[in-house]
């Protein structure tokens, strides 16, 4: 079992008078497009802020973050028509990842930019550490036709560096990691985590080398391997190969966002997808391998060459990156070990590190607004 190593305590982030929020989202990809808006929301509410959340498809909610919700936080459904668009929009509009806002809510928005009030219009894009990021971040971009003809929208982009948005942190995540350290031998042990055990999380979409990994598991005694299997598409992929049987994976419950997290705090190894799942194992501080979201021209390679050259990892991690999303043959997986894993550890509590040195998301969200206001 690798050691687990919380966050330190976060300092107190600027006052910002409260406003009202107004977040767009549509789901593209599962859980992680929901995901990120959740956070953002949440802790723009935990913040003394309002926040109206649009989806097209709120159903993720029911287990991802169960009702009650937070006060000022409300859940909407897509504003395709005119009658679903409120007298009074936000004080600040966000467009998370690009999503295209229903022309009956840019018309309202038009109509009181006109009466003098525009609101604060942002794009929240993807997360990424390319070199574009650092570029666009904060552009404006001057919508030319439509209703909105003539008003701005501006770019702000996540990112790993301080000449980026940075990631969402929630104010009190050091003080729930600490809280969890007392409990993480317990929590472990009601999964049938031995103390002896490597717990391996597994979030995924179909990955090529699954079936090589599942392989070296089965024949590993140095690690005595423990596999926790998300519900889902890993639970399926996992499930088909017949080299899991030998394991004996514990197959999980679709969980809300906090128990999530445990599950990565309480783990020495995380394999997680999409953008949510990379934030919340980057803050876990454990070693983790991305499954990134696969795009037919293959540009998700550039994507994950960037954020490991980032990440500054060493080989034998990129060469797990590099086998587990099918850049080079299963048969390359580099094969676990405990020693491999403490390497790993000590790159991810380094990037971490930086990582927590810098403002967070929804710090800068507020200053920018306040700075364009």
């Amino acid at each position: 079992m690798l050691d687990f190593l919380p966050l330190p305590d976060r300092h107190q982030t600027a006052q910002h008078p409260p406003l009202v929020w107004d977040i767009f989202c549509q789901v593209i990809d599962n859980f992680g497009d929901v995901g990120v808006c959740w956070r953002s929301a949440a802790e723009l509410v935990a913040r003394d802020q309002t926040v109206r959340l649009w989806m097209d498809d709120a159903s993720a909610l029911q287990w991802m973050a169960p009702q009650p919700w937070p006060e000022g936080l409300s859940v909407h459904a897509w504003p395709g028509q005119s009658s679903d668009v409120p007298a009074q929009i936000a004080d600040v509009v966000v467009e998370a990842f690009g999503c295209e806002i229903p022309a009956p809510f840019v018309e309202a928005i038009a109509r009181q930019a006109a009466s003098g009030k525009p609101p604060i219009w942002l794009n929240l894009e993807y997360l990424s550490a390319e070199d574009y990021v650092e570029r666009c971040h904060r552009l404006p971009s001057r919508i030319m036709s439509g209703p909105a003809a003539g008003l701005t929208r501006w770019f702000f982009y996540p990112g790993f560096t301080a000449a980026t948005g940075a990631l969402v942190r929630e104010q009190n995540l050091g003080q729930r990691q600490q809280g969890f350290a007392a409990e993480r031998k317990h929590w472990r042990a009601a999964r049938g985590v031995q103390a002896s055990d490597f717990a391996i999380s597994l979030f995924c979409y179909e990955p090529p080398a699954l079936p090589q990994l599942l392989s070296q598991l089965q024949g590993n005694a140095e690690l005595s391997p423990r596999l926790l299997v998300t519900p889902g598409r890993a639970t399926a992929a996992v499930q088909a190969l017949p080299q899991a049987k030998g394991l004996q994976p514990h197959y999980l419950q679709p969980c809300p966002q906090a128990q999530f997290d445990e599950m990565l705090w309480g783990c020495d190894l995380n394999l997680v997808r999409g953008e949510d799942s990379l934030v919340r194992a980057l803050w876990a501080g454990q070693p983790m391998v991305w499954h990134i979201y696969p795009q037919h021209d293959n540009a998700h390679h550039d994507k994950l060459n960037a954020f490991l050259d980032w990440l500054d990892a060493p080989a034998s991690l990129r060469a797990f990156h590099h086998a587990w999303n099918g850049m080079t043959a299963p048969q390359t997986l580099p094969l676990l070990s405990p020693e491999l894993l403490r390497e790993w550890q000590a790159c991810m509590r380094s990037a971490r590190d930086k990582l927590a040195a810098q403002t967070d998301l929804i710090e800068q969200i507020q200053a920018f607004v306040a700075e364009k206001s």
